[in-house]
């Protein structure tokens, strides 16, 4: 039996709007070591590297320096917050469910392949109920690699049991275009996520204004992966 082919997708800024709980998050942190808390329109600059990368940029704004050690236990504090509560203020885009269901009737195998950790990964798929769609679900500790190490990506597909030869990433950031591109898989990027540049600068395979457009686009996607032996 051949594999199915397959659509990766990153989490935060692609499948969902998580922004507000994670400025939540950083701003109790922020708040907590005396520094004032941040606006959400703020996201787009800090979000999208990672917690500890997230709070460095917080403390940056803040002209604040940051040592390592308090750096780590601000981090473990992260994330025990956040797990508490990953979605109470986010949202699924408009159309992605509508999406998933398009791809899913036309025999795509679906994934996700996100630099959030799994459990936080986790919790957010289940708060919307959509963990179910996917053959796999990797996060940044998931395997020894995570984004844009092309493995991340690569191993997320042999996860899912899906052909890499007919592999599409769908992201928002120059991360998920590198990763996709590194692997050889083209990529389609909606504008609406966390880039600190706009992203039609990063010239992914095609970019996509609402998750209405996704299943054509993603056939459109693989006409350009060449034939493979």
């Amino acid at each position: 039996m051949s594999l199915p082919p397959i659509v990766v997708f990153d989490l935060d800024g692609t499948l969902a709007e998580t922004a507000p709980d994670i400025m939540r998050v950083l701003n109790v942190i922020l708040v907590r070591e005396g520094l004032p808390a941040l606006p959400l329109d703020r996201a787009r600059e800090l979000v999208g590297a990672g917690a500890r990368a997230l709070i460095e940029r917080g403390f940056k704004v803040s002209g604040q320096p940051l040592d390592a050690e308090t750096l780590e236990r601000l981090f473990e504090d992260f994330l025990a917050i956040y797990a508490d509560d990953v979605a109470s203020h986010s949202h699924l885009f408009d159309g992605v469910l509508g999406a998933l269901d398009a791809l899913t009737d036309e025999g795509y195998a679906l994934a996700v392949c996100t630099n959030k950790p799994i459990l936080h990964t986790r919790l957010i798929l289940d708060h919307f109920d959509i963990a179910k769609r996917f053959a796999a679900v990797a996060g940044r500790d998931s395997f020894p690699w995570f984004k844009p190490d092309p493995r991340h990506l690569t191993m997320t597909i042999e996860a899912a049991k899906a052909d890499a030869s007919r592999a599409v990433m769908i992201g928002d950031s120059r991360t998920d275009i590198a990763t996709a591109r590194a692997a050889g898989i083209p990529s389609i990027c909606v504008p609406f996520g966390y880039t600190d540049v706009p992203i039609e600068t990063l010239e992914p395979n095609f970019i996509i204004q609402h998750f209405d457009e996704l299943p054509n686009a993603v056939d459109r996607a693989l006409n350009l992966v060449p034939a493979r032996p």
